[in-house]
């Protein structure tokens, strides 16, 4: 099915900035809208419910697995992540386009489910560099941050999976790179008469 908004999927390995890459870019583009998971975590500073996630019970997830509300989920550091179908084709079905953070795991289920959907990995200058992120953002433990550091190993393995990948080393760089990567997919053939239907029907453009 062809939707007039956009499905953009941006994974990457924990302390890879990619939630202030997200953040930073819907500030800055009211036309993206973020698509917002469930998981059975608990928040982290200043998170609210129904904002940055829909924080849920475990049994609450397992009941909209059972119901199959989940078009992909994934068990990630001992937490599980799910993204609801539904709410990602209200959005798109509106004409917005709709970013959505996940792992790798997700990214690629989703991209099965949603064949137009544009994956997008985010990559640390160097695992140095990935360590020193962890350990300034000051949540986790040492013992959690080396198991984001193994489970990385295996996250950036995937990248060649993905149809854009950016390198975060100066912030202001990836998000221009990240805003390319947006605006040029709103300039493609299929998604110019998606979202411009009209035009291309005043001109006679099949």
């Amino acid at each position: 099915m062809e939707y007039p908004g956009n499905l953009f999927v941006v994974a990457a390995p924990s302390g890879a900035g990619k939630s202030s890459l997200v953040k930073a870019l819907l500030e800055l583009d009211s036309h993206v809208q973020p698509s917002v998971s469930h998981t059975t975590r608990a928040p982290r500073g200043q998170e609210k419910h129904g904002r940055e996630y829909f924080f849920v019970s475990e049994q609450e997830f397992d009941a909209m697995v059972q119901a199959d509300a989940f078009v992909e989920w994934a068990n990630v550091h001992n937490h599980r992540y799910g993204t609801s179908k539904k709410a990602i084709e209200e959005r798109m079905l509106q004409g917005a386009d709709v970013i959505l953070e996940i792992d790798f795991q997700g990214a690629i289920q989703i991209k099965h489910v949603f064949a137009n959907a544009i994956s997008i990995f985010i990559l640390p200058p160097s695992w140095e560099e990935l360590r020193s992120r962890l350990e300034r953002r000051g949540e986790d433990s040492p013992e959690v941050i080396e198991l984001r550091l193994k489970n990385a190993e295996l996250e950036v393995a995937q990248v060649r999976e993905f149809d854009f990948v950016i390198i975060n080393e100066l912030f202001d760089r990836a998000l221009f790179d990240l805003k390319a990567i947006v605006h040029s997919q709103r300039l493609k053939f299929l998604a110019q008469r998606r979202a411009r239907a009209e035009t291309f029907k005043a001109l006679n453009i099949p």
